[in-house]
């Protein structure tokens, strides 16, 4: 299999390459692309230095799949070039997430989507949505879902390096005055260190995840549609509030929900346990989370704040599950399948 990775030199190209070496996917030619700064370096993956290509000016034949992780806009304009040269695209963005003809896929959830590829272009869901599809949907084939109540605890690494270096500089410039905003609230202020969230993110948390929509944010919009579309349960009632909170790498998530018939807490636990892409855990927590593939699912217990309602906390790695990890599975789910 002849391979390109799109956006190579960024966050999630990073973790891409990383993996699909640990993998051992069988990767014939491998190309590396992103945009015209990053064009003409040279990486080095396994024995091989690659030279990296321009991605708006690149000869895209030969490329049977492309892992994309380049931005929304970037996809738009190069996934059908790349489609069209013959490649399968599996894209990272949110561009095609929501098209019907473009299949939404979590290999372990609903692998068999790929056995129709109308555009050449496979979508992966976004961090927050990966994070809690392997709990949910055995949950789902189970006892059936009516309703989703989900909080998140988003990491800064979700809005990029741009928010991993927002959150360094910021805790950087507190230094020890940050644990005085304990006592007496004064704000730091952070000047032109604080521009990729609408508020400081050290020591601190900011119920708005995202760029808002109409009275909720994308981030918001992406759970509720996305969780839809993979579990195939397209009237599913689901509330989301998306929260940004002063962690490097790992996404967790609050559940709330109501299933469709009786439950006993064993028998879930013995479900989820039994669940591929999920490990038990007591206690959940993305420093738990950070560097494994698995969704981490803990606090385990009744909600009796409605019928049949189960409660429960997850933790996952966005950078590798999220994100990298779930695009190369994909991949493997293509060649086990031999549709590439």
């Amino acid at each position: 299999m002849n391979l390109a990775i799109f956006g190579a030199t960024g966050q999630v190209g990073v973790v891409m390459r990383r993996l699909l070496l640990e993998r051992g996917l069988d990767v014939g030619d491998v190309r590396f692309f992103a945009s015209s700064r990053s064009a003409g370096k040279q990486l080095q993956f396994g024995d091989k230095t690659v030279v990296v290509e321009d991605s708006s000016d690149g000869d895209f034949r030969g490329i049977d799949v492309a892992l994309f992780s380049n931005g929304a806009s970037a996809s738009v304009e190069l996934a059908p070039k790349v489609a069209q040269a013959g490649g399968i695209v599996i894209d990272n963005s949110s561009a095609w997430r929501m098209n019907p003809s473009v299949p939404l896929v979590v290999p372990e959830v609903n692998g068999d989507e790929l056995y129709s590829i109308p555009l050449g272009i496979v979508a992966n869901p976004n961090c927050t949505t990966m994070v809690c599809m392997s709990a949910l949907s055995v949950i789902s084939t189970h006892w059936g879902l009516k309703r989703v109540v989900a909080s998140t605890y988003q990491a800064v690494s979700g809005a990029g390096i741009a928010g991993v270096s927002e959150l360094k500089d910021q805790l950087k410039a507190g230094g020890d005055r940050l644990s005085e905003l304990t006592f007496d609230g004064d704000a730091i202020d952070f000047g032109e260190l604080k521009n990729k969230f609408v508020e400081p993110i050290a020591a601190n948390v900011i119920p708005l995840a995202g760029s808002l929509v109409d009275d909720e944010t994308n981030e918001e919009h992406k759970f509720r549609d996305e969780s839809r579309k993979i579990l195939r349960l397209p009237d599913l009632a689901v509330a989301a509030t998306c929260v940004r909170v002063p962690v490097f790498t790992g996404h967790s998530i609050s559940l709330n929900l109501e299933l469709n018939s009786a439950f006993e807490i064993d028998q879930v636990r013995k479900v989820l346990s039994e669940a591929q892409g999920v490990v038990l855990d007591n206690v959940p927590t993305p420093l738990k989370a950070a560097g494994i593939d698995p969704s981490i699912v803990g606090r385990i217990r009744r909600d009796s704040s409605v019928q049949n309602g189960l409660a429960l906390f997850i933790s996952g790695d966005n950078l590798r599950k999220g994100a990298a990890l779930n695009t190369i599975q994909i991949a493997e789910a293509l060649i086990e399948r031999g549709l590439v």
